[in-house]
């Protein structure tokens, strides 16, 4: 099973409809979103219509969309994914480490397999939040810094973890803007446009292994692929 965050497909901002059918289309078979998951307006139809786009389940009832779901993978095995974003230096929403409780009771009746997207700012949440999965879910992925982490691991009770995942765009950025343009906001104090940074990019991600039947995991790799 692959699942992708787009939460900055858009130009680095958001998702929109042609973006999320691409790359559902491309092979992706569970997308997660974030902090951007609101920037563009024409992409909350398909959040809202999309099964298998997933968006922050802390967001207030009644936001488009959904935070988790039960999905097949391609040998059969059911998964259950969420998507969750902290709240240290973020938007100020529902306490992530109850609504992984609340999460967890709800489907864990239908899949061994559970794995979670916790897209926050700072390392000692993103750890926390993973210490108080542990033994309850088979993955927690942290996103959002774009930056991959080299504290890779499998925690004792059997969720894989790792900080952040990394990014996929282009490697001579700024976390993925251009780099005059980042600079020029930090020597000016002056706000400048962010616009996406050209050149050969960079694919990261990690590769799990899972037994299916505990839903421990078994094993986490970080990777990072240059065009």
């Amino acid at each position: 099973m692959v699942i992708a965050n787009a939460e900055n497909a858009a130009g680095g901002w958001g998702i929109t409809p042609p973006i999320a059918r691409q790359l559902l289309g491309a092979g992706v078979d569970v997308i997660t979103l974030g902090n951007h998951t609101w920037a563009k307006t024409d992409g909350f139809d398909v959040i809202d219509a999309e099964p298998r786009i997933l968006r922050p389940a802390n967001y207030p009832p009644g936001s488009p969309g959904r935070g988790c779901g039960l999905f097949k993978a391609s040998c059969g095995v059911t998964v259950g994914v969420a998507n969750l974003n902290g709240r240290i230096f973020m938007e100020p929403l529902d306490d992530p480490f109850r609504m992984a409780e609340s999460i967890i009771d709800c489907i864990a009746h239908a899949a061994k397999v559970i794995i979670f997207d916790f897209h926050a700012e700072t390392t000692s949440e993103k750890q926390a939040f993973g210490w108080h999965c542990d033994g309850k879910v088979s993955a927690v992925i942290g996103t959002h810094t774009h930056v991959p982490t080299a504290d890779e691991r499998v925690l004792p009770g059997g969720a894989a973890y790792i900080t952040d995942a990394g990014m996929c765009g282009p490697e001579n950025s700024v976390i993925g803007m251009e780099v005059e343009t980042a600079i020029s906001r930090f020597t000016t104090q002056m706000p400048h446009k962010f616009r996406v940074a050209e050149g050969k990019t960079i694919v990261c991600g990690v590769a799990i292994d899972i037994d299916e039947e505990t839903g421990k995991a078994r094993s986490i790799e970080r990777f990072c692929r240059r065009d």
